[in-house]
């Protein structure tokens, strides 16, 4: 896929409804995906259950040390910081909550970009607080590509607002858009 080896994403309030658009039109995407969506940390999830059953690609929720695998979509566990090892696994860790967060998109950006660098992708969606503004920038600043959803048609702009006043994304897409932008690079 032009060279890019991992596309991560990140949303908060609004999200869920957010990916369920986003994510069935990626099912032809062999990229590993991985996801950071705001949750109470204190009850279980099911968003991997639920992305699952409408999916056509493996789903799971992340594991400590486990390898990135092609075409699988990895969703951070309640709780836990979801972030990328140099030996290119996953690791999760119940660090201090950043933004207000844990999962803190923040943290997954920064980590994935300071692996993969000018092969990812980074894509921040909905959202009510700053979480992922600073980590997609990062991603920018590695070389990585910047997709942020448009304010104008997020559930809850904060998110997209606050990347787009830290700094000029590649892009500021619709969903719809930006599903047809990423199949497009493959």
């Amino acid at each position: 896929m032009n060279g890019y080896r991992a596309l991560v994403l990140g949303a908060s309030a609004g999200g869920v409804e957010a990916l369920l658009h986003l994510l069935p039109r990626l099912d032809g995407l062999d990229l590993p995906i991985l996801l950071v969506q705001h949750l109470p940390q204190d009850v279980p999830s099911h968003l991997a259950e639920i992305f699952a059953t409408r999916l056509q690609r493996p789903v799971r929720e992340a594991e400590d040390k486990e390898p990135l695998q092609p075409s699988t979509l990895y969703v951070a566990p309640p709780g836990y910081h979801l972030c990328v090892e140099a030996d290119f696994s996953l690791s999760l860790s119940r660090e201090a909550a950043v933004n207000f967060s844990r999962p803190s998109i923040d943290l997954l950006f920064e980590s994935a970009a300071a692996v993969f660098g000018h092969q990812l992708i980074g894509a921040l969606l909905t959202g009510a607080n700053e979480d992922g503004a600073a980590g997609l920038r990062r991603i920018a600043e590695r070389g990585g590509l910047t997709l942020v959803q448009d304010p104008q048609e997020a559930v809850c702009p904060a998110m997209p607002q606050a990347a787009l006043k830290l700094f000029t994304p590649a892009h500021v897409l619709s969903l719809d858009a930006m599903a047809d932008f990423l199949l497009r690079l493959e």
